[in-house]
C-alpha cells in the first residue's frame, strides 16, 4: 500500500524502470496482446510490442510527473494516432488496460488513481486531437480532390465530376459550396443533417446566417485573408444554429478556390460536430470510472472518493461498508457466467435500494462491492442499512426452476475522516470483511484496532517465516517418549522450533498454523521429515536397535504430495534410517481431509513398514469408514481424555476417558498419550493399557545431542 509520510510527501513507486526493465517489457507484452487485433497499422508484432515499450515509459512519466502536466497525456494521445491506432476499439481496450492494470503492474502507490485519471482523460483529449486532426487532413485531400472535380467539371469533364458528387454526397464530414455572396451553392446531406434543415429551406438560407452571431463578425474577418491571399485556409471551431436554434459546437474548415486567373471563384466548407467527439471523450473517461456490468462506479473512482473524503475539506466520519458474496464461483461453476452477471446486477441493485441518496455505492472486485457513507449518523444506523441489504441478497433469483440466493461477508469501517489516508481505509475495510468470512460468513464484522494490530503481528510472523529458515532460526527438538512399564526410552517425538531473534523460542504451535496462509506449510515439513531423518539415522548408526523411533506429524498438506512414497524412500535410504523406526502421527482430522489415492499412498509406506500411528485423539467425530482404508498402527490419546485421570479431575472426563480407552484395547494396536502432567495420571494410564507416554512428567523436547548422551548414558 502506498504511505504518506510525516512531511506529506508521496513516495516513489517501488518498481522503476531502471531497477526492473523486465517489469515494462512484460507490461508491453500484455498490452500488445490485448489490442494487437485491433490495429490497422501495417506492423509487425514485435515491432508493435516495441512501440508499446516506450508509451509504456511515456504512461509512467506522465501519472509520476509533479505538478502534473497534462501535455503528456495528450502527447501520448496524439501520437497513438500518428502511428495509425486509428480504432476506437483499440483506443477503448488500452485505456481499460491502463486503468486497470498499471497501478498494480508497477507496484505505484494506489492513492495515484486520481493521477492515472487525469493522464487517462489527457489521453482521450489527445487521442481526439490527433482524430481530428487526422480527419481535417483527410478532408484537405478530399476538399483539394473536389476542387479539382469542379474545376474539371467546368471544363465539361463528365467523368471527373461524377467522382466529384460521389464524395461529396457520400461523405460523412458536412461539406459545402458558398458564392461570394454568402449563397449556398451546393451542400451534402451530411450538413442538412448536421444543421436540421430541408434541402430547400436550406439553399434559401444566407451562409452567414447559419453562424451563431457571436461568431459572424470574426468569420467575416477570416473571408477577408482568404480573399486577400493572406491565408490559404482556415480552421477553427465555431458555432452553429440548427434550424430550431439549437446550437452545435463545430470545427470549420474554410478555404477559397480561386478561378485560373487567380480571380477567387467560391469558398469550400467542411464541418465536423464537435458535440460528438466531445462525448466520445466524455463516454471513454466515464467508462474509464466505471463498471459496465452493474453501471456502479469502478474501484478506481472508489479510491478517488476515499480520497477526497479523507481530505482537509472532506467529512468529519465517514462508514465503510464492504459486501464480499459468498461462495460466488459456486453460481459460476453450476449455472454459468452470465447467470453469475444476473446475480450481481441484482446485488447491484439491492445496495441502491438500501443506500442510495445514504452512501456512494462501488463495484471494487469481482464479486465485492463498496459503500461509502458520510457523515453518518452512528455506527448503529450504518449497521442496521447492512442488515437490510443482507436480508435483500437473501430473496432468490430465479433461473428456469432454480431459486438462487446469496448471502455476503460485510466489513464495517466507522472512523474520523481527515487526515487518513485512503489506502489505509480499504485496508482497514478488506481485512474487516476478511473477520467476517472467517466467522463464519453471511454476517456482519465492525473493525477492532485491537484485533488489527494482533493480526498484524501474525502476519509479520507469518511474512518471516521463509527469512528465518534461510537464516537458520529453525531447528528440530525431540520430546522423550518413555514406556509405561519400565520408564525407558522408546521413540522420541520430532517438535519443530522457531528461535525467533525478538520473540525468543516460538513452539510449534505458534507458527505452524500460520503456514496454511504463506504456503510454508510443506516447505518447512519437508525441512523438519529431513533434519529428523539425519539425527535418528546417525542414532541408528551408533547405537543399532537400541536407537529410538522417530515419531513425527504428518501434515494433510504433505499427505496430498503425489509422490510421497517416493519422497520418504529415498530419504530414508540417504539417512540410513530403517524404515521401522520412522512413525508418523496423522492428526484425527487428517483422515477426512485425504482422497483415497492419497490413503493409498499411506498405505504403501505401511507396507514398507513405516508406522502409521492416529494422534490428538480427544472424544472428536472421526470418519471411521476412512480410518478402515489407513492401516493405523497405533492411537494417541490427548487433551481432556488424559487429563480426565488426574486427582480431582471432571467426573465426565474421567468417564469418557475410562470408556474410550478401554474400548479401543480391543482394537489390539498399541495406544500411547501425549500431555502427560502428573504421577497419578501415567499411573492410571498404564493400567487401562497405554503403553508408550510423553509429556512434562517425563521431560521437555531437547536437543538431538542431548538425546544420543542419555543414549549413551542409559545404553539405549
Amino acid at each position: 500500500m502506498a504511505m504518506v509520510d510525516q512531511h506529506g510527501t508521496t513516495p516513489e513507486p517501488r518498481t522503476t524502470l531502471d531497477e526492473f526493465p523486465l517489469v515494462r517489457e512484460d507490461f508491453a507484452h500484455r498490452w500488445t496482446a490485448l489490442i494487437s487485433s485491433t490495429v490497422l497499422a501495417n506492423i509487425t508484432r514485435p515491432e508493435l510490442e516495441q512501440l508499446l515499450a516506450v508509451f509504456t515509459t511515456q504512461v509512467l512519466q506522465a501519472v509520476s510527473a509533479d505538478p502534473h502536466d497534462p501535455e503528456l497525456g495528450r502527447r501520448l494521445g496524439r501520437s497513438m494516432v500518428e502511428h495509425d491506432f486509428i480504432s476506437s476499439e483499440t483506443l477503448e481496450r488500452t485505456i481499460a488496460f491502463l486503468g486497470e492494470s498499471l497501478i498494480p503492474h508497477f507496484h505505484l502507490p494506489p492513492t495515484w488513481s486520481g493521477r492515472l485519471v487525469r493522464v487517462l482523460g489527457g489521453l482521450a483529449a489527445g487521442y481526439s486531437d490527433g482524430l481530428r486532426d487526422r480527419t481535417l487532413d483527410e478532408q484537405e485531400l478530399s476538399k483539394t480532390a473536389a476542387v479539382i472535380a469542379t474545376r474539371r467539371a467546368e471544363a465539361a469533364h463528365y467523368d471527373s465530376e461524377t467522382k466529384f458528387r460521389a464524395i461529396f454526397n457520400s461523405s460523412a464530414i458536412s461539406m459545402a459550396v458558398l458564392g461570394l455572396a454568402d449563397e449556398m451553392l451546393d451542400f451534402n446531406e451530411a450538413l442538412l443533417g448536421l444543421l436540421h434543415y430541408e434541402r430547400c429551406d436550406l439553399r434559401a438560407v444566407k451562409a452567414r446566417d447559419l453562424l451563431h452571431p457571436g461568431d459572424r463578425e470574426s468569420i467575416q474577418n477570416v473571408i477577408d485573408q482568404l480573399a486577400s491571399g493572406a491565408v490559404e485556409h482556415h480552421r477553427s471551431e465555431r458555432r452553429m444554429l440548427r434550424s430550431d436554434g439549437e446550437v452545435v459546437e463545430t470545427l470549420l474548415a474554410l478555404s477559397l478556390v480561386r478561378k485560373p486567373t487567380g480571380e477567387p471563384a467560391y469558398y469550400v466548407a467542411m464541418i465536423e460536430n464537435m458535440n460528438e467527439l466531445r462525448a466520445l471523450q466524455t463516454q471513454l473517461v466515464r467508462q474509464s470510472l466505471n463498471d459496465v456490468q452493474t453501471g456502479l462506479a469502478n474501484r478506481q473512482q472508489y479510491l478517488g472518493w476515499l480520497e477526497n473524503a479523507a481530505g482537509t475539506q472532506g467529512p468529519a466520519s465517514l462508514a465503510l461498508a464492504h459486501f464480499d458474496i459468498d461462495g460466488f464461483r459456486v453460481i459460476n461453476d453450476a449455472f454459468g457466467h452470465d447467470v453469475g452477471n444476473r446475480i450481481l446486477v441484482d446485488v447491484a441493485n439491492h445496495l441502491r435500494a438500501v443506500f442510495d441518496g445514504v452512501g456512494q455505492i462501488a463495484r471494487i472486485g469481482p464479486d465485492e462491492f463498496g459503500v461509502l457513507v458520510k457523515d453518518p449518523k452512528d455506527t448503529p444506523a450504518v449497521i442496521a442499512l447492512v442488515d437490510e441489504a443482507l436480508e435483500l441478497l437473501t430473496e432468490p433469483v430465479y433461473v428456469d426452476e432454480h431459486g438462487i440466493g446469496v448471502t455476503a461477508s460485510v466489513g464495517v469501517v466507522a472512523r474520523q475522516s481527515r487526515g487518513v489516508d485512503a489506502s489505509e481505509l480499504l485496508r482497514c475495510a478488506e481485512i474487516t470483511v476478511g473477520w467476517a468470512k472467517a466467522d463464519g460468513k453471511a454476517q456482519w464484522a465492525l473493525y477492532d484496532r485491537d484485533r488489527d494490530l494482533r493480526d498484524r503481528e501474525l502476519c509479520v510472523l507469518a511474512a518471516s517465516i521463509p527469512g528465518g529458515l534461510e537464516l537458520g532460526e529453525f531447528r528440530v527438538d525431540y520430546e522423550p517418549v518413555v514406556s509405561l512399564a519400565d520408564g525407558g526410552l522408546v521413540a522420541v517425538e520430532a517438535k519443530l522450533r522457531w528461535d525467533h531473534p525478538e520473540r525468543g523460542l516460538l513452539d510449534p504451535e505458534q507458527f505452524l498454523p500460520l503456514t496454511s496462509s504463506t504456503g510454508m506449510v510443506l516447505r518447512l515439513s519437508r525441512w523438519a521429515l529431513e533434519r529428523a531423518c539425519e539425527d535418528a539415522g546417525r542414532w541408528f548408526a551408533a547405537f543399532g536397535d537400541r536407537a529410538p523411533v522417530l515419531s513425527m506429524d504428518l501434515t494433510a498438506r504433505h499427505c496430498q504430495e503425489p509422490e510421497l512414497v517416493t519422497e520418504i524412500g529415498h530419504l530414508l535410504q540417504r539417512t540410513g534410517l530403517p524404515a521401522k523406526l520412522l512413525q508418523f502421527e496423522l492428526h484425527e482430522a487428517l483422515p477426512a481431509l485425504i482422497t483415497d489415492d492419497q490413503a493409498d499412498e499411506l498405505d504403501i509406506l505401511a507396507g514398507r513398514g513405516v508406522r502409521l500411528i492416529l494422534d490428538r485423539l480427544a472424544g472428536g467425530n472421526i470418519s471411521s469408514e476412512r480410518i478402515r482404508q489407513i492401516p493405523l498402527g497405533g492411537l494417541k490419546f490427548a487433551g481432556c481424555l488424559v487429563h480426565g485421570l488426574d486427582d480431582g479431575a471432571n467426573l465426565i472426563d474421567e468417564s469418557a476417558a475410562t470408556a474410550l480407552m478401554k474400548w479401543s484395547g480391543i482394537l489390539r494396536m498399541p495406544l500411547m498419550a501425549e500431555g502427560v502432567r502428573s504421577e497419578t495420571e501415567a499411573k492410571r494410564l498404564a493400567e487401562l493399557g497405554i503403553r508408550w507416554a510423553q509429556g512434562p512428567h517425563f521431560g521437555e523436547a531437547v536437543s538431538a545431542d542431548e538425546i544420543h548422551t542419555r543414549l549413551e548414558a542409559t545404553g539405549g
